[in-house]
């Protein structure tokens, strides 16, 4: 496995009106991710709890982390949940987005994977793009015309979600994309992104280098505008061992995916 040098920050806050935190979080070098968890105080905390610790694994034994590796920790995941669902009344569910590293024909590669609204961002040059398309409801209004995306972000069924580790449809996105020298990956909760907007994360990144101070300003952030959600935030900052970005030929961004596939 190529040795990344990486700058990592986490922070997970329960924010300013739950009293628990259903979010974890999971930065161990070579795989980072972020799993919200749902069903109510303590079911949605063993949900996320389970979620992380099973895609923690990877790695662990063997020459490194494979794609085949992370979509097997996923289905690892979904049944851990699934068993935690059914043993309360309640029943237990968890998103899920992330990124590994992977070895892949040139060079290394991200593996981004996603369940749910969490996200993964990759900020490069001064542009934020969103590299996960959310399985939800709105995203789905979207993506058909019938809402714009500011209006998805106040709609009342913006926590409608299509997919999770816990359901019946527990698919992942996958997207595999070079890991590049100078770029910066932001995965986070919904309880982010549904209280900053694209346009403040971006002017945050450009303005601030430092790593560790990025995050907190985002979560300090996210809990000025209201701190209505748990809050969690992971910043990856490749360094050394990526790529030349000049040499990468990247998607427009219009490409982008803009449904669940």
């Amino acid at each position: 496995m190529t040795r990344l040098d990486v700058r990592v920050a986490a922070v997970t806050d329960p924010g300013r009106v739950r009293s628990h935190n259903e979010d974890a979080i999971l930065a161990d070098g070579t795989v980072f991710a972020v799993a919200d968890g749902m069903g109510g105080h303590e079911a949605g905390e063993v949900a996320s709890a389970a979620a992380v610790e099973t895609l923690a694994r990877i790695g662990r034994e063997g020459d490194g982390t494979t794609p085949e590796a992370v979509i097997d920790a996923i289905e690892d995941a979904q049944a851990n949940v699934l068993r935690i669902s059914g043993g309360g009344p309640r029943g237990a569910g968890s998103t899920l987005a992330g990124i590994a590293a992977i070895d892949f024909a040139e060079g290394p590669h991200w593996l981004v994977f996603n369940i749910g609204d969490s996200r993964v961002y990759r900020f490069a040059d001064g542009a934020l793009r969103q590299l996960t398309v959310d399985h939800s409801l709105v995203q789905e209004l979207v993506a058909d015309g019938m809402l714009t995306p500011e209006e998805a972000r106040t709609s009342p069924r913006r926590n409608v979600i299509t997919r999770a580790l816990g359901s019946a449809d527990f698919q992942p996105t996958l997207l595999l994309l070079p890991v590049t020298n100078g770029e910066r990956i932001l995965i986070c909760s919904d309880g982010l992104t549904n209280e900053l907007p694209d346009e403040q994360i971006a002017a945050t990144f450009r303005d601030v280098t430092e790593t560790d101070r990025v995050a907190e300003i985002l979560r300090d952030a996210a809990l000025a505008a209201g701190g209505r959600d748990n809050i969690s935030a992971i910043v990856v900052d490749v360094v050394e061992g990526g790529l030349d970005a000049s040499g990468v030929e990247f998607p427009d961004e219009d490409t982008a995916p803009t449904r669940r596939t």
